[in-house]
C-alpha cells in the first residue's frame, strides 16, 4: 500500500475543465493560456539556436545571457540593481521556482500564511516540506488583504508568507502602501516572503505594479518569482525565474539542482536574444491585454453576468447570481461548458473554505478577438 504524501490532491480543476472543453467542443476560457503565438522573432530564434548546436545542458543557475537580460529588465522596471550571478536563477517554470523556494525555507512544523483564494500549487509544496498552510481569506468584494486577520494569523511558528500580485484569480493588486504595512508587520520577526509576480506586466488603467523588487526592506527576506511564459505568450515553454538576495538564492539553488538542475537551453538562448532586441515588449503588454479585457467586458455588457473590470492579470471574474443562483460555482462551470459551450473556472476551488454564497467564475481573456467575440456571443445568450 502506498500512503500518499498528498492525500487530498487529485486532478487539478484546470486540467478537468480543459478536458471537458475539448470533449464538449466548448470555447476554452478556463485554463490560463493564450490561443495565439508568441512573437515571431522569438519563435524563430529557438530554431536558430537548435540548429546552432545549443542543445546541451545550460548552467544550473541559467544561461548567463538570459540572467543578464533579467537583471537589465529589473533595473529598468523597478530601479533595483541585482547581481545576475548571485541573485537571478532561471527555472523550468514559475511553479518550480515556488516549489524550490518553499522547500528551501520551510521546515517540518512551520506555518505558511497564504491568502484565499490562492493558486493551487502553494499548499502541496508546503505540505511536502512538512509545513502547514494557514489560510487568510481576502476581503470581498475587492479581494483586499484584511490586515487584522493577517496579524492574528501570525504565530511563533510562522515561517513564510506567500503573496500574489497581480492576483490569480481576482486580478487584485497589492499597493506600495500595503507592502509598507507588510514590512512593518514582519519587521522584527523571522518570517520570509515569496512574492508570486508572474503577471507583473499585466497591470491596467495606468497603474504601476508594486513589486517587492522595488521594496528595499521586503526584498532582503524575499524570493520574487516571475514567468517568461506569461510575459511572452509562450506558456508551453515552462520557463520562469526567481530573484532573491544571495543567501536565499544559494539555499534555493541547493533544491533546484536536484529537482530539474537546469532549464531548456535553446529556449533560454531565444529569450535572451529577444529580450535584448525588444526591451519594449514588456512596456507594451499592459495596453495589449487591456484592449482584450475591454473588448471582452464591452461584449459582456449585454449579458446577465455582473462584473467589475479586472485591474490586472488576464482573468476576468463574473458574478452569475442573476442567471442560476441555484447552482454553486463548480456546477455552474460544468453547466456553462456542457450546455452553453464556454468553459470557465469556478473561484471556490482556490479556497480552503469558500464563502457559501460565492457565485463567481473566472474567464481567461488571453485569446484572439475572434475567440472572445464567439465566447461573449454564447454568454450573452445564457
Amino acid at each position: 500500500m502506498i500512503v500518499s504524501k498528498l492525500p487530498n490532491v487529485g486532478t487539478t480543476i484546470f486540467t478537468t475543465m480543459s478536458q471537458l472543453a475539448a470533449q464538449s467542443g466548448a470555447i476554452n476560457l478556463s485554463q490560463g493560456f493564450p490561443d495565439f503565438d508568441g512573437p515571431q522573432a522569438l519563435r524563430e530564434a529557438v530554431g536558430r539556436h537548435v540548429m546552432a548546436g545549443h542543445n546541451q545542458y545550460a548552467p544550473m543557475t541559467g544561461l548567463p545571457a538570459l540572467r543578464e537580460q533579467v537583471a537589465a529588465k529589473i533595473a529598468r522596471s523597478y530601479g533595483r540593481t541585482v547581481d545576475m550571478d548571485a541573485e537571478v536563477t532561471i527555472t523550468p517554470g514559475a511553479t518550480e521556482a515556488i516549489f524550490c523556494a518553499v522547500q528551501a525555507l520551510v521546515r517540518p512544523g512551520d506555518e505558511v500564511i497564504v491568502f484565499d483564494p490562492c493558486y493551487d500549487s502553494y499548499e502541496p509544496s508546503v505540505e511536502l516540506a512538512g509545513g502547514r498552510c494557514v489560510h487568510v481569506p481576502l476581503a470581498l468584494p475587492d479581494f483586499a488583504i484584511d490586515w487584522d486577520q493577517l496579524s492574528d494569523a501570525i504565530s511563533p511558528r510562522t515561517r513564510l508568507i506567500i503573496i500574489n500580485s497581480p492576483h490569480n484569480p481576482s486580478g487584485a493588486l497589492i499597493s506600495r502602501a500595503e507592502l509598507d504595512l507588510l514590512a512593518a508587520l514582519i519587521r522584527d520577526r523571522d518570517i520570509y516572503l515569496i512574492s508570486d509576480e508572474v503577471y507583473e506586466h499585466l497591470v491596467f488603467d495606468g497603474v504601476q505594479h508594486a513589486s517587492v523588487l522595488a521594496h528595499e526592506e521586503l526584498y532582503q527576506r524575499a524570493c520574487v518569482v516571475s514567468s517568461f511564459g506569461k510575459t511572452y505568450h509562450v506558456t508551453g515553454w515552462k520557463t520562469g525565474y526567481v530573484v532573491a538576495p544571495p543567501a536565499l538564492s544559494a539555499e534555493l539553488r541547493k533544491v533546484h539542482q536536484f529537482v530539474t538542475f537546469c532549464g531548456i537551453t535553446p529556449l533560454q538562448w531565444a529569450l535572451a536574444d529577444y529580450m535584448s532586441a525588444h526591451p519594449e515588449h514588456v512596456d507594451e503588454l499592459p495596453a495589449f491585454y487591456q484592449a482584450k479585457r475591454d473588448l471582452f467586458c464591452d461584449l459582456l455588457k449585454g449579458s446577465r453576468f455582473a462584473f467589475k473590470r479586472t485591474p490586472g492579470t488576464y482573468f476576468q471574474l463574473a458574478d452569475y447570481s442573476a442567471i442560476r443562483d441555484d447552482l454553486n460555482d463548480v456546477e455552474m462551470s460544468l453547466w456553462l461548458t456542457r450546455e452553453h459551450g464556454v468553459a470557465t473556472i469556478p473561484v471556490s476551488v482556490f479556497y480552503q473554505d469558500a464563502p457559501k454564497d460565492l457565485r463567481l467564475v473566472r474567464f481567461c481573456f488571453a485569446k484572439r478577438e475572434e475567440t472572445l467575440r464567439q465566447a461573449a456571443d454564447k454568454l450573452c445568450r445564457v
